[in-house]
């Protein structure tokens, strides 16, 4: 019948009912269709488990993270590359309370006070259409960036340290979060840390730090491969004396450490 069959309905025989027969093209309509929907099905929720999943993963090293000082990505990378890493991990207590005053004043003067991101800095970038820079970057969206996210610059990295730095700044203290800045932060080819770094340049553990040695650790951070705190360059000395200006006259800037 034209690619019509009678199909008997239930098992009694009671009644016929018309539809399409196997040679039908719209039945084979009908069919792609609903094995499109179920493929499409499958890849959202695919997705969407992926999604939930790498969040649960976040939140729960986020909270691991309270107690447990991690390796950043970089790290990890340098590790999987076999390149040497040199990281010494530290409390606070055992570094200069020269060197967070200096990154501080140097990196995120307003450190004490936000909540993860200064928006008032990040306006001022977007007002100035000059795209992600490293001036609207507080310390909390720097430590996000070491530790769940990649190096370099583009505005998805951007837009996703904003909620990754709001999440940790809520479930961290902001000691914790200074800890573990200064403990994973690049400061030389594979010297990554504080502790590492006071070493390196200057033989000394970072407890002994002096104001001066810590302003040349705190103005290299935007450049660590190109600023040897031990061997300055010209700039890179004027770049520590305004560090040092801005330390001095700071005031608590540290109060919440």
């Amino acid at each position: 019948m034209h690619g019509l069959s009678l199909a008997r309905r239930g098992r009694t025989g009671q009644g016929f009912s018309l539809r399409a027969g196997p040679d039908d093209p719209r039945g084979r309509d009908l069919h792609g269709a609903r094995l499109g929907d179920g493929m499409i099905g499958r890849v959202l929720r695919w997705l969407v488990g992926a999604v939930l999943g790498l969040a649960g993963l976040f939140v729960g090293l986020s909270l691991l993270y309270l107690v447990v000082t991690p390796p950043s990505t970089l790290m990890l990378g340098r590790w999987a590359t076999l390149a040497p890493v040199d990281r010494r991990v530290v409390p606070l207590s055992a570094i200069s309370e020269h060197l967070p005053r200096a990154v501080i004043s140097s990196e995120d003067a307003r450190f004490c006070r936000h909540r993860g991101v200064d928006w008032d800095a990040l306006q001022e970038v977007l007002d100035d259409e000059e795209g992600p820079s490293r001036g609207a970057s507080t310390i909390s969206m720097q430590t996000a960036k070491n530790l769940f996210l990649w190096p370099g610059r583009s505005y998805i990295r951007k837009g996703l340290e904003i909620p990754v730095a709001l999440w940790i700044d809520l479930v961290w203290s902001k000691r914790r979060m200074m800890e573990i800045y200064l403990n994973v932060a690049e400061w030389g080819e594979g010297i990554f840390g504080a502790e590492a770094a006071a070493q390196a340049y200057f033989r000394k553990s970072a407890r002994d730090l002096s104001r001066r040695e810590a302003a040349l650790l705190a103005a290299a951070l935007p450049n660590p491969k190109q600023r040897n705190p031990a061997r300055p360059s010209a700039g890179h000395r004027r770049i520590a004396d305004r560090v040092m200006a801005r330390a001095a006259a700071s005031g608590p800037v540290t109060g919440c450490l």
